[in-house]
C-alpha cells in the first residue's frame, strides 16, 4: 500500500486510548497524508475532551505538541475547496469531512476514518465512487 489519508477521528486515537486505537497506531507504519484542516479539527477534539473532563489541559497540550510533530504530510485545503463542496453536496454531509475525501480522491489513496456517519453516507446508494475511497478504521487490516 502506498499510503493513506487519515482524518482527525483517526489521528486523535494515536494519543488517546479509544476504541480501535491499536488499529490507528498500525497506520503509523505507512506514509500518511491529510488536509491541513487536520490541525484545527484535532484541536477542537482536544478542547471537547478537556471540557468533558476526559483529559486535563496539560494532557491536551502534550497531545497537541505530539500531533504537531506527527509524521503526516499536510496538504493545503485551498486546492481542495471546489472538490469538497461538490462532494458535500453529493453526499449531503459536512464539507469539513469532504476535504479528506477530496484529498483521497486527488492522491488516489484510501481515506481511513473512524467517522461512521461519513462511511454510511459514502456507502449509500448513488455514492459508490466514494465508498471505494473509504476504509472504516474498524475494518482496517494492516496485512
Amino acid at each position: 500500500m502506498s499510503g493513506f489519508v487519515v482524518d482527525a477521528s483517526v489521528a486523535i486515537k494515536w494519543f488517546v486510548d479509544e476504541s480501535d486505537s491499536t488499529k490507528a497506531a498500525e497506520l503509523l507504519r505507512y506514509p500518511l497524508s491529510a488536509p491541513d484542516l487536520l490541525a484545527p479539527e484535532c484541536a477542537n477534539i482536544l478542547w471537547k475532551k478537556v471540557a468533558r473532563a476526559e483529559l486535563t489541559l496539560d494532557e491536551a497540550e502534550v497531545i497537541a505538541l505530539a500531533l504537531q510533530g506527527a509524521a503526516i504530510t499536510l496538504h493545503p485545503t485551498r486546492g481542495l475547496l471546489a472538490a469538497s463542496v461538490k462532494i458535500a453536496c453529493e453526499l449531503g454531509c459536512a464539507a469539513y469531512d469532504c476535504f479528506y475525501l477530496a484529498l483521497a480522491q486527488e492522491l488516489r489513496q484510501p481515506l481511513v476514518t473512524a467517522d461512521l456517519r461519513l462511511v454510511s453516507r459514502a456507502r449509500a446508494d448513488g455514492a459508490a465512487r466514494f465508498a471505494a475511497l473509504l476504509v472504516p478504521l474498524s475494518e482496517f487490516d494492516a496485512q
